[in-house]
């Protein structure tokens, strides 16, 4: 799928999955530390890497479409041809899954979420988990642990001391998936509201 358009909103998992994509092609990894495999045996260095790019960060790529477009496909077997563009499989699978339940439509909103987060915590952006509410004391105040980096499967922290008072003076983790739930949730009860 080709990237070349500019997506310009970047509070969506399309607009961090295409800023993710140019970051990807424009970094190309010049050394053995942005490969995701390891050696088992002694080797001399190499003057450079013979993969010129993250395969971590390709690898996250190619998941979350494959995610997305297996979801779509699941709750709408009749779905069309999937776009050209890497960023437009968000707005694919929401045409396709217009006459989905609402429990489908529901769980590829919190897809769409997830990803958001994971894409721009895999390019580095590790600030998208603070304007997010911990599920369990609603402040904001949730931060991303640094020895986590860009590891999405890593969780989120509750620093509000008393959310671990309340919990035995332990702080609240919560994963990605957690929080685009609770965003989701919290989105849906606003929109019947206000209706």
């Amino acid at each position: 799928m080709d990237q070349d358009a500019e997506v310009t909103d970047t509070d969506t998992a399309a607009a961090r999955l295409g800023q993710l994509h140019r970051y990807f092609r424009e970094r190309p990894v010049t050394g053995p530390e942005g490969h995701s495999y390891t050696a088992f045996r002694a080797r001399t260095p190499a003057a450079g890497s013979p993969i010129l790019y993250d395969t971590t960060v390709s690898e996250h790529i190619t998941n979350a479409v494959t995610e997305i477009v297996t979801h779509t496909r699941a709750a709408n077997p009749d779905a069309g041809p999937l776009p050209a563009r890497t960023a437009d499989v968000y707005a694919w699978a929401r045409d396709n899954m217009q006459h989905a339940p609402d429990v489908e439509q529901q769980r590829q909103a919190v897809i769409e979420a997830r990803h958001r987060l994971e894409h721009a915590i895999t390019a580095g952006d590790t600030t998208v988990v603070r304007p997010h509410r911990c599920p369990a004391c609603h402040t904001i105040g949730l931060h991303w642990p640094r020895e986590a980096g860009r590891n999405t499967r890593a969780k989120a922290v509750c620093v509000n001391l008393n959310c671990a008072a309340a919990n035995g003076g332990m702080h609240r983790r919560w994963s990605l998936e957690a929080l685009a739930c609770e965003q989701v949730r919290v989105e849906k009860m606003l929109r019947e509201c206000a209706t």
